[in-house]
Formats: C-alpha cells, structure tokens, sequence
C-alpha cells in the first residue's frame, strides 16, 4: 500500500535527520530523481527541518535578529513544501491520467498529496511523542500522559494510512477523479503582497 511505502519513507528522513539533529545539516536524497520516493524524503525533510525551526523560534531568549531570520527560513520552508505537495500530485495526476472516470464518480475534499502531507506530520509527531513517551528525567505522569497521546497519534496514523489508501483506490477504479488547484500562495510574491508590491522600485 502507498501508505506503508511514505510512512516508512518518512521514518528514514525522520531518523536520518536527528543523527545531526542541526538544522543546518546537509541535505542529501537516499532516492533517484526519477522515483516518487525521491520526493517524499524530501516532502518529509522539509517537515522535519521546520519542526525545528518552530521548536528554535519559541526560545523566549531568542535575539530579534535570529527570529527575523528564522522566520523568513519557515515562510521559504512552507513554499517549499508547498511545491513538494503539489509535484506528488502531479506524480498521481500523470500515474492515474489513462483511468477511465465513472459518470457518477466524485471529488475528494483533499488531493491524495495533501493527506500525505498530513500523514509526513503525523510521522513527525509520532517520533517526538514517542521521545517523550521514553525520558527517563520526567515524570510519571508526564510520561503517562504522553504514552497516552501517543496511543491516539498511533490509531490517527492507521486512520489515515486506510483513507488514502482508499482515496487512490478510488481514483485507480474511475470512482473518484482528481482535481488539483495550485495554493497560490500570496504572501511571497511581490506582485500580490501589497507590503512587498510597495517595496519595488
């Protein structure tokens, strides 16, 4: 199932990241370029590294300087990720173009590269609430009570794991089609950012 395939891909991105534990570590990609694996190690290393940025810019002794630049690496990250999500659709857009749709076939409220995108989050909130779930200097409560979160993050992921599992079925079998619209984020461009658009010039 795709779903195995991505979560196991993630845990490699998500292992292979915390050898270094440094955001600033070189990236390298364990896949060709011409594989889907190839793009979700990268989908999820993107996630991984601005897990820890979120985690660095929450420090109330952070310098202002050091905050302005992280904050400009998450927005660059988050259009990163946006971009990854939106080349695995076009993986499946490509993969599925030939399936014949059903007339009665209908459209998900997600593409199946976004719910991936959730389930490469969930990867990540399941190896750090399992961290926690594991510390040996906290306290039994707090280690109970994250072993309990933990519990609820492993169900989610199987959850998860069967509705896309399902969803590309359904697109494979002409019951479902896929319709992709591109985020269009507007923050980043100078043309529809009105605080950049009055910085041109």
């Amino acid at each position: 199932m795709f779903s195995s395939l991505a979560f196991k891909i993630f845990e490699e991105s998500i292992n292979k990241y915390h050898v270094e534990d440094n955001v600033y570590q070189e990236f390298v990609n364990l896949y060709p370029k011409d594989q889907v694996e190839h793009l979700l190690y990268r989908k999820n290393w993107i996630d991984t590294v601005q897990w820890h940025y979120e985690d660095i810019i929450r420090d109330p002794s952070i310098n202002a300087d050091d905050a302005l630049d992280l904050k400009r690496k998450i927005d660059a990250s988050n259009q990163d990720r946006t971009d990854l999500v939106e080349y695995i659709d076009s993986y499946f857009l490509k993969k599925y173009q030939s399936v014949k749709v059903k007339d009665d076939a209908t459209i998900n409220t997600e593409s199946p590269a976004w719910a991936i995108d959730r389930l490469s989050i969930l990867a990540l909130k399941i190896y750090h609430m399992q961290e926690e779930a594991n510390r040996t200097d906290a306290s039994a409560e707090h280690v109970k009570k994250c072993s309990e979160k933990l519990n609820v993050l492993l169900e989610q992921k199987k959850d998860l794991s069967t509705a896309i599992d399902q969803l590309l079925l359904d697109i494979e079998s002409g019951n479902k089609y896929m319709k992709v619209y591109k985020q269009m984020k507007m923050y980043n461009d100078d043309e529809l950012n009105p605080v950049l658009r009055g910085q041109k010039g």
